[in-house]
């Protein structure tokens, strides 16, 4: 497998794929905050600025398929001499134009001596600790981002310990002045890491400097600004905003929703394996069934299209895939909101309908919101911060809101409240009285 980085503009460089890829090297570059794909060229573009590259490398070398890396050279590369196949990432020779580049204007803080693969048995056996506890996907990369972390903060130490934790969560809160829920996911990956996997268990940590944790007042839409903002959208974009305003939903459990987990009979909407791996159910706006029916026959008519074409299979959870072989092709198994375009993985001919990218739908919303003039910093999530207020606001008790939301504790949902105590809402300002 290749990749080739190379400047595109002023504003971007340009990830290919030479001959082939698969899933995790696709996510790898679908990860990179900004990024966008550029179909009549095949290349993905990357804003180009350390933050993006690095993320982006980081991103590569945690898939595992490279295990070392030559810096500063034309044509750099990471290649696995063990594979049968080369695997390499090419850097070509940059232009003359003064701009970013990979092997000389900056220093990215890469590993030395093929780090870039952490090969250490205890990252793996922690990671297959999360799986064996059903951690999501996306905990389980974050825990071995927080472990890595701090063991290549104290790879000199011989044998790290409680001290060196209160040390480097310190570190986060003073230098790196992360947030306290930042600071506190640290703190659990690392003492799922001591606990489980060195058999270690700190609990002395008290002479930690924790992050202040600052109430925050959730940014919320009136009933006016979410007709503006979905007027100004179009399109099945339009379709998931108004499932987002309607249910409280996330952004992922909206994008990971399939056709059946739509009840139209008894007016629900199932969501499976949402935050914490729980499933719920939300209310199925009666408003949008016939758009959701309309919306449904256009994807039948996608899918079976697919299927003509010899394609048209969607993973399935679990191992529902090697017990039930043909269901991934079955009309209720296909993503609600499935991908414009099929992807196809180079190495195994196989091509797939993914659902839709949460990127193209936050940057719809952002672009709306600029639409309807609205000056306020909001994003898909503000949908679910104005579903649970204007829940409270109709009178709806709090209890039934925390089910709705999927919040496992009642004052999580008590954010929500600040719309009961009216506060300076409803006091007449002096100034008026003049």
């Amino acid at each position: 497998m290749n990749i080739q980085i190379k400047p595109f503009n002023d504003e971007y460089f340009s990830v290919s794929f030479l001959d082939s890829f698969n899933a995790d090297m696709l996510n790898a570059v679908r990860n990179v905050p900004e990024r966008k794909y550029q179909v009549e060229n095949k290349i993905w573009l990357i804003p180009d600025n350390k933050k993006s590259a690095q993320t982006l490398l980081e991103n590569i070398f945690r898939t595992n398929l490279f295990n070392y890396i030559a810096q500063n050279k034309p044509n750099d590369s990471i290649v696995d001499d063990s594979r049968e196949t080369t695997e390499a990432v090419h850097f070509d020779k940059l232009n003359d134009r003064k701009r970013t580049t990979f092997a000389q204007e900056k220093q990215y803080d890469l590993p030395e001596n093929g780090a870039a693969r952490d090969t250490s048995d205890g990252i793996e056996k922690m990671k297959e600790l999360l799986r064996a506890r059903h951690y999501s996907r996306r905990t389980v990369e974050c825990y071995e981002r927080w472990v890595k972390d701090f063991l290549k903060k104290y790879k000199d130490d011989e044998n790290p310990g409680q001290k060196e934790i209160n040390e480097y969560l310190t570190r986060l809160a003073v230098r790196g002045k992360v947030s306290s829920s930042t600071q506190n996911q640290a703190l659990a990956a690392l003492l799922f890491y001591f606990r489980f996997v060195k058999c270690d268990n700190p609990n002395d940590l008290q002479s930690v400097i924790r992050a202040k944790k600052n109430p925050r007042i959730p940014v919320v839409f009136s009933r006016q600004e979410v007709m503006h903002v979905i007027a100004n959208m179009e399109g099945s974009k339009q379709l998931a905003a108004k499932l987002l305003y309607g249910t409280g939903m996330r952004l992922n459990e909206l994008l990971n929703l399939r056709i059946l987990d739509l009840d139209f009979d008894r007016g629900e909407i199932i969501i499976r394996y949402g935050k914490g791996s729980k499933d719920r159910h939300v209310m199925l706006p009666q408003s949008l069934v016939p758009e959701l029916k309309e919306h449904i026959r256009r994807v039948k008519t996608i899918h079976e299209k697919d299927l003509q074409e010899g394609w048209g299979q969607v993973p399935l959870p679990g191992k529902l895939a090697s017990k039930y072989p043909e269901a991934g092709k079955e009309l209720k198994w296909q993503w609600l909101f499935p991908q414009k375009n099929r992807w196809k993985n180079e190495q195994t001919g196989q091509e797939g309908r993914w659902h839709l990218d949460g990127t193209l739908l936050q940057r719809a919303v952002k672009q709306a919101v600029l639409q309807a003039g609205i000056n306020k910093n909001a994003s898909c999530h503000t949908f679910r911060h104005s579903f649970a207020t204007h829940l409270l606001e109709n009178g709806y008790d709090i209890r039934t809101i925390q089910e709705l939301l999927g919040h496992s504790d009642v004052s999580t949902t008590m954010i929500y409240t600040h719309v009961l105590n009216r506060g300076t809402g409803g006091v007449v300002s002096p100034l008026y009285r003049i």
